[in-house]
């Protein structure tokens, strides 16, 4: 959290292409719908690309400044919500989300299981839910299966050279 909070203002100077390249991968097999939760939101650059299509947006971060700049996004849109929460506590009931992502989070957890079985729980039956995991610290392999672990299943994984993260599809499947 603290290191997002000093590199805030930089954030879409830094990472913009980069996250781009993972929400058009992203996009490409998934339209979301409904209601969107958006677990590792940064400063929101995630918004644009659904907002006209979904009924609600929630973004969340641990970072109260990434925040403030989400908000500076996110202002012309009134179905988009800012939450600051960990991404393995999430303050939200049970089956909610019809689609959730976390884009370039778990690799900054320290038990990303725990954080896949966090995403399981708020995402509604049948959901969609799209992860990223770092190519430094994931193989495809151990990706699905912590996935999988999650008890998310139908995992597909993209991994094209031109992203850092692998981009994994799954749904949520009863336990």
């Amino acid at each position: 959290m603290r290191r997002y909070d000093l590199t805030a203002g930089m954030y879409d100077t830094r990472y913009a292409e980069e996250q781009e390249a993972k929400y058009k991968a992203a996009l490409e097999n998934v339209k979301p719908a409904g209601t969107v939760l958006d677990v590792g939101c940064g400063t929101g650059l995630f918004f644009k690309h659904v907002v006209d299509e979904t009924e609600t947006v929630v973004g969340v971060d641990s970072s109260m400044k990434l925040l403030l700049e989400a908000r500076k996004h996110a202002r012309n849109w009134r179905r988009v919500h800012l939450v600051q929460a960990d991404a393995d506590h999430l303050p939200f009931n049970e089956d909610f989300f019809d689609v959730v992502l976390a884009f370039t989070v778990l690799q900054n957890m320290p038990k990303p299981l725990s954080t896949l079985k966090e995403l399981w729980r708020v995402a509604k039956p049948e959901a969609h839910v799209i992860v990223t995991g770092l190519k430094k610290v994931f193989s495809p392999a151990s990706l699905q299966e912590m996935l999988e672990s999650a008890g998310l299943s139908q995992v597909s994984i993209i991994d094209e050279n031109s992203l850092m993260c692998f981009v994994a599809f799954s749904l949520k499947c009863s336990k």
